[in-house]
């Protein structure tokens, strides 16, 4: 997967590049959280794993941010934090993270937490290819057509 790796610490950083890398993964890293932003914006990446505690933007800001672009894809964001879990999880969940560790992180639990990320990625992605084919009405189980007309299923499967 295309991973953003966004970590203020620079020992922290290549230790986690290092793992997801052996793990298969693409990584990106940025230093800070404005730097993070300039990425994501470019790159579109599958994950955003984050620090919580950095300089110039923190993590749940940075998240909020990623939430409130209108991207096609949809990205699975995981905050990474040294404070206790309790304590930030709720503020980092409505900032618009997916999943929450405690740093240091685990390589083998991260493994395990990008496995969900790529199957809720895919989820998403073919939702929204189903989006696109056709526009049904769940009351009327009618289709709508170019011109902005109601056809009944039946007869546009005909046509």
């Amino acid at each position: 997967m295309n991973i953003l790796l966004v970590e203020d610490d620079a020992v922290t950083r290549r230790v986690l590049i290092s793992q997801l890398k052996k793990l298969g993964h693409v990584v990106t890293e940025a230093e800070d959280g404005v730097e993070g932003f300039a990425r994501f914006q470019e790159i579109q990446p599958q994950v955003l794993i984050t620090d919580w505690m950095m300089p110039n933007m923190d993590g749940p800001t940075l998240c909020r941010k990623i939430r409130e672009e209108k991207t096609k894809e949809y990205t699975f964001i995981i905050i990474l934090t040294a404070l206790e879990k309790k304590i930030g999880y709720t503020e980092g969940m409505k900032a618009g993270a997916d999943d929450f560790m405690t740093k240091p992180a685990d390589i083998v639990e991260l493994n395990v937490r990008l496995r969900v990320a790529e199957r809720i990625v895919r989820l998403q992605k073919e939702v929204q290819q189903l989006k696109g084919l056709l526009p049904i009405c769940s009351k009327c189980k009618r289709i709508r057509v170019a011109d902005e007309r109601w056809e009944q299923v039946e007869s546009y499967i005909t046509k």
